[in-house]
Parts: C-alpha cells; structure tokens; sequence
C-alpha cells in the first residue's frame, strides 16, 4: 500500500510540474511573446475541460440519486421536519448557482481558448452588473439567514414544565447519562468529585443526588419533549442524533442544552426500514482523539407507558455503587439508604 502511494505521490508531483510548466508558456504567450506558439495542447486541454464537466456533472446526478437513502436518513422528531426543509431549500439555492457558475467557467475556457490574431475583449466596469450580483445574492441570504434564525429560535425555545430532562455527559471515550429520581430533581455535580466510578461527580452531601441513575442505554418517550443538559468532562465533543436532525457541542466548563420531541420508537422505525437489528444511536460530531470512533450510544424510543415503566425499574446510582455511603454525610446516611433503595442486606 505505501509503494502505490509512493508512486502515486510521485506521478502527481510530475503531473504539477509539467502544468505549472505550461502555464508559464500561457502567461508569455499573453504578454505578446510572439515566438512562442501554445500547440495542440491548448485544444486538448480545452477539450479535457469539457470533458471533466459533463462526466462531474454525470457523477454528481448519479450519486444523488442512488445514494440518497444513505445520506438522507428517515426523520424522526418534530422539529426536524423544517430543519430538513430549510436545508433542502438552501442546498437547491447554492447547488444551482454551483453548477451554473462552474459550467460557465468550464465552458469559457473552452469557448474563449487562445487563437491566433484574437483578442479577448475588455469591459473595466459596468454599474448595472455590479449592482445586479451585490443586490440579488444578499437578498436570497437575507431570506435564507432569517428563515433559519426562525427555525433555530423555535428549536432553542425554553422548554415546557413537563418536559423529560436527561443529562448527557461526553467524555474520552463515551457517552454518560443521568436521569433524576423519583423526587424528578438532579442531584448537585462537582469536576473535583469525579473518579473512576463517579463519573457526573455526584456531590453525596446533596440530598437530590441519591437516587439519580445512570443507566448503560439513554431511553427517551415518544411525544413528548426531551431537554438534554449536555456537557462534557475533558475536551470538545458533540451530541449528534441523525435521525432526529440533533448536534449541540459538549463545552468544558459549561452547559448547552437542546430540546426535541421523538415521532417514531425504536421498533417503528424497525419496522419502517425492515430491520429488526436497527437502533438509534448517539454518536460524537467532534474529532476528541484517538478513541473518537468508538464514541457511541445506544438510544431507545419508547412509547410513554412503556417509558414510565423502564424508568421506574431502573436502581439509583448509589445502589449500584454502596462503597460511596461512606462520602455520604452521617446524619443523613439512612435517608439516603432509604431514597436510594438500599438495604441493610446490600451492604
């Protein structure tokens, strides 16, 4: 593999060479240097000119189309239905533009080749052009950067009272999750806490803390709001759901949210595709590092009821990790037992 990228790199270096070579020819042949001639070359390159524009254009309507499905995943939340709009209206904006502008530029250098005896023709300046590409493009962005302040400001919207809060936690390598307990309040956090099984960094001199759970799934209702409280432990990573058109930055130090309402469960979306393997997965948008890759999530849709009673069998923080009673204050060591489902018999 390293000798044909070897020969690879070489042949393109040559390959640079010999057009920088004939490039410098073109520039002397246009400053009047009448003794030297561009040759059958100039038709050639003209001719491989068009030849890369309709074979481009050949492969881009070709890959649109036959990949479409593996680039356009099905929609899943409420939101993503105008997200999805909104980039479907600006992508056939800017891809229209792309492909006149590139076909004209192509075009021209093969129309507009050098011949002997022909000189191109000089405008120095023309108000009704200018004024034409300076008005028109910022008056397409205007609309387009308004329509998408809308969508984003409904999208960033407070949440309402109801809705699902989770945390979600980004760290090198994984993706953590904590949900409130019972008392539907999350327990206070401190970076000084953190170690190898308090990963949040749980602060166990807080009442609220003692029946959080982290659970190995993040499991979210259907139709209904969910509020991710994301932030992350070490470096920048991302939360990125496709399928709910979900990605908001995990910051150091600091605390982004995003908000989302679920259209389809897990086994809906099963069904719809066919495949029965399928699952939703929160991946990281971010490069963090080596391990970044691996950076993944299994996420489970489910219908309310079914949510209810998932979250309702799930066994607090604390339970699963005993030896930390002893960080917890003395005075409040049975309460905790008590909130966090601990018995004496679990010790």
């Amino acid at each position: 593999m390293f000798n044909i990228l070897l020969v690879a790199g070489i042949l393109l270096v040559i390959g640079i060479l010999i057009l920088m070579f004939r490039l410098s020819v073109l520039v002397d042949i246009s400053r009047g240097k009448d003794d030297l001639k561009p040759g059958m070359s100039n038709k050639v390159n003209g001719m491989l000119l068009m030849v890369f524009l309709i074979g481009g254009l050949g492969w881009l309507i070709w890959y649109s189309w036959a990949e479409f499905d593996r680039y356009n995943l099905p929609l899943a939340s409420k939101h993503g239905a105008e997200t999805d709009q909104l980039f479907w209206i600006t992508t056939a904006i800017t891809g229209f533009v792309f492909i006149l502008t590139n076909i004209l530029l192509f075009y021209f250098s093969f129309r507009y080749q050098h011949k002997e005896g022909h000189r191109a023709k000089f405008f120095p300046h023309n108000d009704r052009l200018e004024i034409i590409w300076t008005v028109l493009p910022a008056i397409v962005l205007t609309i387009l950067v308004a329509k998408g302040l809308i969508v984003w400001g409904d999208v960033m919207a407070k949440a309402p009272d109801d809705a699902e809060v989770i945390e979600v936690m980004g760290y090198q390598f994984a993706w953590e999750a904590r949900y409130p307990g019972k008392d539907n309040a999350f327990g206070e956090y401190d970076y000084k806490l953190i170690d190898g099984a308090n990963t949040f960094g749980l602060d166990l001199e807080n009442d609220a803390s003692y029946d959080d759970f982290s659970p190995l799934e993040i499991h979210i209702p259907k139709g209904k709001t969910v509020l991710f409280r994301i932030r992350a432990r070490d470096v920048l990573h991302s939360v990125y759901l496709p399928h709910f058109r979900v990605k908001m930055d995990a910051v150091p130090g600091m605390q982004t949210v995003f908000k989302f309402e679920a259209t389809k469960t897990t086994q809906e979306m099963r069904d719809e595709l066919n495949n029965q393997e399928f699952n939703y997965e929160m991946a990281c948008a971010e490069i963090c590092g080596r391990g970044h890759f691996s950076m993944r999530k299994i996420l489970v849709v489910d219908e309310l009821e079914d949510y209810e009673k998932w979250k309702k069998a799930q066994r607090a923080w604390l339970k699963l990790n005993p030896d930390y009673l002893s960080k917890v204050p003395p005075n409040k060591k049975e309460a905790a037992m008590v909130k966090a489902g601990i018995n004496k018999e679990d010790l």
